[in-house]
This record gives C-alpha cells, structure tokens and sequence, in this order.
C-alpha cells in the first residue's frame, strides 16, 4: 500500500495544522492525541504529549526527544504523525525550559538531568505496551539524549534512530580560547545568553516557508544558547564520542552532508565507532539540518527510509 504523504506537507508557514483545526488535523491523519502534564523529580512541572493509531492496533513504540530550542508540540510533533500512522504509539515529553514544560528558557545545565526525566517518562509508556517492541528516536540535541537513554538502558531499547544528530564535535569545536572562556563564564554567570549563533532557522530549514514555520512555534526559545548550557553541549558531545563503542542497539543514523548545525562528521564518527553489530548510516547529499525542512521529494526520501528500517527491526508477528 503506497504510504501517504508526511503531514508537514498540510502545513502552512503560519500553523502546523495548515487550514485545519487541531481536531480535524488528527481526525484526517487518524491519530489519537492526547497532552497532559506531570511533575519530575525536581518538582517542575512537564508537558507530555502521544500520539496513537486509531483504532488502537500498535505494532511498536516510539520515543521521541526532540531538540535544543524546540518542543514536541510543533514541528516535531509532524514527524510524531507520522510515526503514529505507521502503526507505532509515539511518547515525548518538553525538556525543561522548552515548550510549555516549567523551567528557565532555553536553560539546560546538566543533561543528565534530562535523560533521568525522559526515562522517567518513557518507563510506564513502555510498559503499557507489554511485549512491544520499543525505539528511539531523537532530533539533533534530542539524539544525544536518545544515546544516554540507550547508555543507561542497553538492555531496553530495539534500535535507535539518530536524525541530525548532534553526537559529534568535529569541524565545529570551538577554538581554544573561546572553550576555555565558555567554560569561566558558564562558571559565573551560568544563565547569560552569550554564546554566538546565527538565527537557528535560517540555516536548519532548507524551505523558506519552513522557516517561518518554526519561527511561528509559540513556545519556541529564540534567544542565544547560555553559557552553562553550550558549556554542558560540549561535555555532552565529549561524553558521546568517548562511549561510541558501548552504543549496542541497533542504530539507523540520517544526517543532511550540508548540515551546518551539527557536524555530520559526529554520525560518521558514530557509525564507525558504536559497538552496534546492525548499524546503517545515511549521508543525503544537499540536505541541511533539519531533514523535515527540505522540499517534499526530500522528506518522503530520509522518512520512507526510517519507516523501512523500523518495519525491518520489527518481530515477525508485528508486521503489517
């Protein structure tokens, strides 16, 4: 059966919902959505969301972090889409400080922190779905976080889809000085929204009207990264590279060779590295950041290909 295009393609670069109201946009794309909120063990207040097939027949679950600045609510929550409609329950909750999750904006000091909240989060999802085959799935930032959930959990997870990833320093570490400076001012002033970056959606999203897709997120965090955050993406990044070879799921890794974001020389470095024995890499040439931005022909490519690799690491009886 011929697979039905992603759900951006109903989007508008004002609202995700394109033309539509949120219910009519689940009702045509047949997904159950539901949004709620918990308190994490730092007693901040959390936004969850899920999105499930209609009609209740779930072959797997799917476990989404989404990336810096963002939240599950807006452009990732298409990819979410998506996924449901392949027959998959799809969880994913706002970090801190991001989306309509509690927390100061854009203010992530110590991912481990994160990662505890996610698995938090995900354990009961999973386990609502007894026998289930389980994946992650993680956008830039969000795939460093789906490595330290693996990390933690070997033993948990089917595979792991890294999407733009940011598991890699690469061409893009800082110079010497400018680290060690981070690393005084993150020590100071921990909060100051110093370090220097271009306008994120400008050099993410291949499609102008994407761009103004994301800028349109109401809950966006637009501000510069703070010092105690870019000085714990370093230390992050640092982590990953040391602990490639304790990566052990099975590990399908998508990354635009155009990416200016994140280095795509951090997925080969993970492909490489990781100890997985089922691993496969996509390098797509002329793609940027976020793979959900390019043109049509470009999303069904990098989607069409995730799909078929979740549907190959699926049990037999699971299969459509």
């Amino acid at each position: 059966m011929e697979r039905e295009p992603h759900p951006c393609c109903d989007a508008t670069s004002a609202s995700i919902f394109g033309e539509m109201d949120p219910v009519e946009f689940y009702a045509k794309h047949r997904v159950v959505y539901i949004e709620d909120t918990l308190v994490n063990s730092r007693k901040l207040r959390q936004c969850w969301r899920s999105w499930v097939p209609e009609g209740g027949r779930v072959r797997g679950v799917v476990c989404v972090c989404h990336g810096y600045g963002a939240d599950a609510g807006w452009l990732v929550q298409l990819s979410c889409i998506a996924i449901a409609k392949e027959g998959y329950a799809v969880y994913a909750i706002d970090h801190q400080g991001h989306g309509k999750s509690e927390g100061l904006k854009g203010h992530i000091p110590d991912l481990n922190a994160v990662v505890d909240d996610c698995i938090a989060f995900f354990d009961p999802k999973r386990g609502s779905h007894k026998g289930m085959p389980c994946f992650l799935y993680g956008e830039s930032l969000g795939g460093a976080i789906a490595l330290l959930i693996h990390l933690r959990q070997p033993e948990v997870w089917q595979g792991v889809v890294l999407n733009g990833a940011m598991c890699g320093i690469g061409k893009f570490k800082p110079p010497w000085p400018a680290e060690h400076l981070l690393a005084l001012v993150a020590g100071f002033i921990p909060t100051w929204p110093i370090v220097p970056t271009k306008d994120i959606p400008t050099i993410s999203f291949r499609e102008p009207w994407k761009r103004d897709l994301a800028r349109n997120n109401p809950n966006r965090y637009p501000g510069k990264p703070r010092a105690a955050t870019a000085q714990e993406f370093l230390r992050v990044v640092k982590e990953i590279e040391s602990r490639a070879s304790q990566v052990t799921a099975p590990l399908l890794i998508l990354h635009g060779d155009h990416d200016v974001v994140c280095d795509p020389d951090g997925s080969k470095m993970m492909y490489q590295n990781a100890g997985s024995k089922d691993k496969t890499l996509h390098i797509y040439p002329g793609m940027w950041h976020q793979l959900v931005g390019e043109p049509a022909e470009g999303v069904e490519q990098v989607f069409g290909d995730m799909f078929a690799w979740l549907e190959a690491h699926l049990p037999t009886q699971a299969h459509s």
